[in-house]
């Protein structure tokens, strides 16, 4: 699917997120990301807005372009969208920890639009797939680039999955829980891998 605004926020995307890299086990530029996001994202909606936001969704959270900015190039519901995806980095003047800003984005999605809610699971569906792929081999380097406290990781993502599962349904929730499974047999792997280190 290829339109001409869907070209400008490709275009966005590539300017906006141009000097950042992807955590992975090779610095894959950031953009691949959101347009392998996108990419997914299409074998469930033609909707134009929806995959615009996709590929801006990280855009107000990981850079300096604001919603105002973002209203005025793609439209309010585009907007809209993004808004309810990003995560708050700052409660007042305090820095929000890793936990406390999935929290709340948990609970943003919670009373998120559809079409929000629909760009969280493909998120995580290339999140969690890219971590199976990127390091199945390599558990110390996950550990590294992601911290050792899995079970809160596996906890909060579980949070996100619940949401996930009581608004969605169809091809697009199998393939997520799918997703997600696999997931979570890594990160139990690796946990295993740490226990037997004790020893």
């Amino acid at each position: 699917m290829y339109t001409y605004r869907i070209e400008q926020a490709i275009r966005a995307a590539a300017v906006l997120h141009k000097d950042q890299s992807r955590k992975s086990s090779r610095p894959f530029p950031y953009v691949t990301h959101l347009f392998s996001v996108a990419t997914i994202l299409l074998d469930y909606t033609k909707d134009e807005d929806v995959i615009i936001a996709a590929l801006l969704h990280d855009t107000i959270e990981d850079t300096d372009y604001t919603l105002d900015e973002l209203n005025e190039d793609f439209g309010g519901r585009v907007t809209e969208i993004v808004s309810a995806l990003t995560e708050p980095k700052y409660y007042h003047t305090q820095k929000l920890t890793w936990i406390e800003r999935k929290t709340a984005y948990t609970k943003q999605i919670k009373n998120a639009s559809i079409e929000a809610v629909t760009i969280a699971a493909v998120d995580k569906i290339h999140n969690f797939r890219s971590s199976v792929e990127e390091y199945y081999g390599d558990h110390n380097r996950f550990l590294q680039d992601f911290g050792k406290n899995l079970d809160e990781r596996l906890e909060i993502y579980q949070s996100i999955a619940n949401v996930i599962n009581k608004r969605l349904n169809g091809a697009l929730l199998e393939e997520f829980n799918h997703v997600f499974e696999e997931y979570k047999n890594f990160i139990y792997d690796i946990q295993k891998t740490q226990q037997a280190e004790k020893f």
